[in-house]
């Protein structure tokens, strides 16, 4: 008879996966995963068949929990600009408060080993954020531009205040408002 599987173990092996790969790199090995965890490699593998399977589930965990950070309260019928700020500060929020998920999100989304399935499975949860940059998308300031340019110009600029927020903490509300400021003015 099948033993019967945690979710206390799969989200101990979840976690300590962030803080390995956050620490090593995709390179990070399952057993220094599973130490961290505290629980045998074999058990590991109980959860998840392979590396390759615990990135992706890892990637959509992750992603998953940004996005419904993101989605909570996404103010549907208001303007762009307020529909981007919550966008902004919500991410900011997030990733702020979680870190190494955040670095483990960057380098999971440009891995060639999450398969474009897990992508997909996280499409669900874009939604909103992805009608928000449609709408973008199409105003004058970026016309001609291509496609995905002002998520990509406010993810650049999301990092260069997630940069001064790490080198000033205390100042981080007016960051995040001032940055904010300056991507609606570069695509106003």
């Amino acid at each position: 008879m099948a033993r019967l599987r945690s979710p206390e173990k799969r989200r101990a092996i979840l976690e300590a996966a962030v803080a390995e790969i956050a620490e090593a790199g995709l390179g990070a090995t399952t057993a220094k995963i599973a130490a961290r965890a505290a629980v045998a490699e074999g058990t590991l593998f109980t959860y998840f068949a392979s590396k390759d399977e615990l990135l992706n589930e890892l990637y959509v965990d992750v992603k998953v929990e940004a996005y419904d950070r993101l989605n909570q309260d996404f103010p549907q019928k208001a303007s762009a600009e307020q529909r981007a700020w919550h966008v902004w500060s919500s991410f900011l929020g997030w990733a702020v408060e979680y870190p190494l998920k955040r670095k483990v999100s960057m380098q999971l989304s440009i891995s060639d080993v999450v398969t474009a399935q897990t992508r997909e499975r996280v499409a669900d949860k874009r939604g909103p954020v992805d009608g928000l940059f449609a709408d973008l998308g199409r105003r004058e300031s970026l016309h001609g531009l291509p496609a995905g340019y002002a998520a990509s110009l406010m993810a650049a600029m999301q990092e260069a205040t997630m940069d001064a927020i790490a080198k000033s903490p205390r100042q981080r509300k007016m960051l995040v408002v001032r940055g904010f400021a300056l991507f609606w003015r570069a695509i106003r």
